[in-house]
């Protein structure tokens, strides 16, 4: 069996970390790699960093922060935000990054994944996809959530698995800073459609919400947010609630 993963998300803006709620009303939850330093030392298996005003703003990443997360970090981190060239990839990877996650550019243009894979490798490509329900069907959106797409989200996804990617980070809009659970049924849909991991996001409000993502979601990670800047609960104690219930954790 493979083990599960807990992976705090840090999404940036203007170099600050921030929270909101359905991607809106957003608040600054603190420093970036004091953060980072912090959930690394708790025991964080992983970490995602998304620079979330970057397609809006038709800017790039902030290179200068991934640089400084690489000089404190000693655990896998994933960063996100305006990437759109190969370019742009090599950078981030050269900078420390260990994954990058590709979002709007690659829905525009999926030629794009295609030609990440094909240089970088599937390990390292991580496609993020937002996702809202819409008349009973999950849609795909982009620009950071605020453009609604034609695509169906798992026709996305199963496209974009096809081309190479190497996981998949599924983002509930309708659940997202809520506190009130993932979107288990989507979650659920999605690992067992396709054959790469899955990482949930949106919604995790309790232990009970990441013991539910992975047992009944067969989610392969879940992202964790506002109950981590907040302090509301520890990366330590949804471990031990995990490994006390027979989930199998990193």
């Amino acid at each position: 069996m493979l083990t599960k993963r807990i992976i705090p998300c840090l999404d940036i803006k203007d170099g600050k970390t921030v929270k909101g709620i359905r991607f809106q009303h957003l608040k600054e939850a603190g420093d970036p790699v004091k953060l980072a330093m912090f959930y690394a030392k708790e025991g964080a298996d992983e970490l995602i960093f998304l620079d979330i005003s970057a397609t809006q703003e038709n800017r790039k990443t902030l290179i200068s922060l991934v640089h400084k997360i690489a000089r404190y970090l000693y655990i896998p981190f994933t960063i996100g935000g305006g990437v759109t060239s190969l370019d742009d990839v090599e950078r981030l990877l050269n900078a420390g990054a260990d994954k990058i996650s590709v979002n709007t550019e690659a829905f525009k243009r999926p030629q794009l994944l295609n030609e990440l894979v094909e240089r970088f490798g599937s390990q390292c490509i991580v496609l993020a996809i937002d996702i809202q329900i819409h008349k009973n069907e999950w849609w795909v959106y982009i620009n950071g959530g605020r453009i609604k797409t034609s695509y169906k989200a798992l026709d996305w996804a199963k496209e974009a698995v096809e081309r190479g990617i190497g996981e998949i980070l599924l983002t509930s809009m309708n659940n997202d800073g809520t506190k009130k659970g993932f979107s288990i049924g989507i979650t659920r849909t999605f690992s067992e459609k396709l054959s790469i991991p899955i990482i949930a996001s949106g919604g995790a409000g309790n232990m009970e919400d990441f013991y539910e993502v992975f047992k009944v979601g067969k989610a392969d990670a879940a992202l964790a947010a506002s109950i981590l800047h907040s302090e509301v609960i520890s990366i330590r104690q949804i471990k031990n609630y995990l490994s006390s219930n027979k989930i199998s954790i990193r």
